[in-house]
């Protein structure tokens, strides 16, 4: 079997860091358990020397990973139905369902939304994830655009990067607002003790801004319209959770589902953006799923 190569610059957030948690952070090698074993099989190199895994980084060096080449998953069409709500030559906006994920990886070797689109012709960007310019959490459903070729998925990409894509969600969150309107400006990053989770001000934190309006008052909770100006893992949970409004049915970072929502009440309604290559007005609205509308029934029903 081959070996691939992960090299890394040390950044100054991740000064006095020990080699084992900075490695740790990355998804591709997979756990700290994983990376412990690389660094005692001599796997790793600090500028060109074997380190222990207490070592503390500096700043500018550079750490490089040699690990065993592990078989990706092969991509395949589905034949699985997703809504399709706009589609030309170059791109598509489609409707994610709660429960898919975005793209094959462990675990998920089919089923994904990659295999839902093959046959639609996305491409574009990293090969075990053609045409996905951006993604939404496996419980959060809705609108996603999805590229036909190299050169629209970069585009896309740095309409993405310009924030020139109004990105807006509906969320149920607990608690009432004194206000009918906010901005959520924290920056987020890998949360230092739960690896899978984020948190404001985390490791590796970038910034991160949220921007919301009050649309429903409905007892302890409040229906909200999102607008994301950047997009971060778990941007909207972790913005929510960090001014005490979590987003109902979050399973992670909210208190116990007392709603039986049995997901985070979490939406990607709209999409809008000018067409990347022709330049008209794209913009796609989705309704909420059934699951969720019930939930916002039951509500107003109290």
């Amino acid at each position: 079997m081959g070996r691939q190569r992960l090299t890394l610059i040390v950044g100054a957030g991740d000064s006095g860091t020990r080699l084992d948690a900075f490695l740790g952070r990355r998804e591709e090698l997979g756990s700290r358990t994983r990376v412990a074993g690389l660094i005692e099989a001599g796997a790793v190199m600090v500028d060109g020397a074997q380190r222990p895994k207490s070592y503390q980084l500096v700043e500018g060096q550079t750490v490089v990973v040699e690990m065993p080449s592990e078989k990706k998953p092969t991509l395949a069409p589905e034949a699985i139905p997703v809504p399709i709500l706009f589609e030309d030559e170059w791109l598509m906006v489609v409707d994610k369902p709660a429960g898919m994920v975005i793209h094959p990886s462990r675990g998920h070797a089919s089923g994904t939304l990659v295999n839902a689109l093959l046959e639609h012709g996305a491409a574009g960007g990293e090969a075990f994830r053609p045409g996905v310019v951006h993604r939404l959490d496996k419980d959060t459903s809705g609108l996603l655009v999805v590229a036909k070729s190299t050169e629209v998925h970069r585009l896309l990409t740095d309409m993405m990067r310009r924030r020139a894509v109004d990105r807006r969600y509906l969320a149920l969150v607990h608690g009432s607002f004194t206000v009918e309107s906010g901005t959520i400006e924290a920056p987020v990053g890998r949360d230092p003790v739960r690896r899978k989770s984020m948190s404001v001000g985390g490791m590796a934190a970038r910034d991160a801004v949220t921007h919301f309006n009050v649309l429903e008052r409905l007892g302890g909770y409040t229906l909200v319209e999102v607008r994301l100006e950047t997009g971060r893992t778990h941007q909207i949970r972790v913005h929510f959770l960090a001014i005490g409004h979590p987003v109902a049915g979050d399973p992670v970072y909210a208190r116990r589902d007392t709603l039986g929502v049995k997901r985070q009440f979490l939406h990607s309604y709209r999409l809008a953006f000018a067409h990347p290559v022709t330049g008209e007005s794209v913009c796609a609205e989705s309704p909420l799923p059934a699951d969720l509308a019930e939930v916002l029934q039951r509500l107003r029903g109290r």
